[in-house]
């Protein structure tokens, strides 16, 4: 089945996160797409249906494999609820994993304290790569050119993006689905989602290795997806 690549960045990032992944699935034959969802939390909340309704309106025809990075796993269950019927996949790499009915939230109740910390008196986050130190950052990002790219195009996200309940529909992970992990922090849904029977690989490294490894990312989404 020739299945096609909706490759969803966390509103916390940019798309440039996935733009490598993406030339390379091109480079290969395949469909890539990647969502520009910087502009999500423009307006009051809910924000949680614009992530949604950018993400379906950037879909192919066909068959879709849908693939989220970080936060952007959250909104898997819903966007495979708005594209029913072309979702032939849903794989997570180094991502938060719904649960399989119910409700979530983009930070987990600990670390809002300290999200609370960093926001403005407006309640506004600095950029992601803002809240760790620039060592950490050039880490992540070894490559200095990328690393401007990646920082420039981060939206500064009110802190209510992360409180905010997503809503998650019942039965969505009947559909095929994986998991890659990267950083040691993802260890426990990785093993999460081995539980549920899907299949999980790792290739160590950071939480922004597909910028690092980009062929090696491609290859388990090529072989995970069919």
């Amino acid at each position: 089945m020739d299945v096609s690549f909706l490759l969803v960045h966390s509103p916390s990032v940019g798309p440039s996160t996935w733009t490598p992944v993406a030339e390379i699935l091109r480079a290969r034959g395949h469909t890539a797409v990647v969502p520009r969802l910087t502009d999500v939390t423009a307006g009051p909340p809910p924000y949680w249906p614009r992530v949604v309704g950018e993400v379906a309106a950037s879909a192919p025809r066909g068959p879709l494999a849908v693939v989220a990075h970080s936060n952007a796993g959250l909104f898997v269950p819903l966007i495979a609820q708005a594209l029913a019927g072309q979702v032939a996949a849903c794989l997570f790499v180094d991502a938060a994993l719904p649960p399989r009915r119910g409700a979530c939230r983009a930070a987990e109740p600990e670390h809002l304290g300290f999200l609370r910390s960093l926001a403005d008196d407006a309640g506004v986050l600095p950029r992601w790569t803002d809240w760790w130190p620039e060592d950490e950052v050039a880490a992540l990002l070894p490559d200095p050119v990328l690393r401007q790219v990646v920082v420039a195009e981060q939206a500064r996200l009110p802190l209510a993006y992360y409180q905010e309940e997503i809503p998650v529909p019942a039965r969505w992970d009947h559909l095929r689905s994986g998991y890659l992990w990267f950083a040691d922090a993802y260890a426990a849904l990785a093993d999460e989602a081995g539980e549920r029977g899907w299949p999980v690989a790792r290739v160590p490294g950071e939480h922004l290795h597909q910028l690092v490894a980009p062929e090696a990312v491609a290859d388990w989404l090529l072989a995970t997806a069919t």
